[in-house]
């Protein structure tokens, strides 16, 4: 972005209390378990209040706030066979390209976790604009998109005595994001 593109443009922080991040992965073949992350933060800067078309975002959340409703199931997912929150406590995305595509936005960025960072490409649906009760200006969005969890070190897998795979390599990831506009 030029000087003067990047005086112009509308910064934009996520809104932590109005958002919510997370993730669904096929467990033993036939279900799915729903977790989420808790704690996130997140920048946006786009050329102008309600375009977004080639907007930069940064967005990073605390994996040790992980929650699957199951507490011996956090824990795992925390420790080394998973996660290992105490060599990697972030997962990060950096946008490359944001790009209107029909009524949704194509974000590709550099996803990090556990210290491998890939290129993911996910869609963002744009819910509007709207001004809130005490004056401030928010954008919500919702993300969408799909990812191999072993192509970041994820690899922990078993088999049940009865054959079945105990977890699934996609992971589909959720985020219903609210930016609101900085001054």
């Amino acid at each position: 972005m030029s000087e003067t593109a990047t005086a112009a443009a509308t910064k934009w922080a996520l809104d932590p209390t109005h958002s919510e991040v997370q993730f669904k992965i096929k467990h033993l073949v036939i279900s799915t378990v729903t977790g989420s992350f808790k704690s996130f933060q997140g920048t946006m800067q786009s050329p102008g209040d309600d375009n977004f078309e080639n907007a930069q975002l940064e967005f990073s959340l605390d994996v040790d706030s992980i929650d699957t409703n199951q507490e011996q199931r956090d824990g795992h997912l925390k420790g080394e066979d998973f996660f290992d929150t105490a060599k990697y406590p972030t997962i990060k995305f950096v946008s490359t390209s944001f790009v209107k595509d029909g009524d949704a936005y194509k974000v590709t960025g550099n996803l990090t976790m556990k210290d491998v960072t890939k290129p993911v490409t996910l869609e963002a649906e744009y819910g509007g604009s709207a001004v809130d009760f005490y004056g401030n200006h928010k954008a919500g969005f919702e993300v969408t998109g799909k990812i191999n969890r072993k192509d970041f070190g994820l690899t922990w897998g078993a088999v049940t005595e009865a054959g079945s795979i105990v977890l699934g390599d996609d992971v589909k990831l959720i985020a219903n994001v609210q930016f609101a506009k900085q001054a």
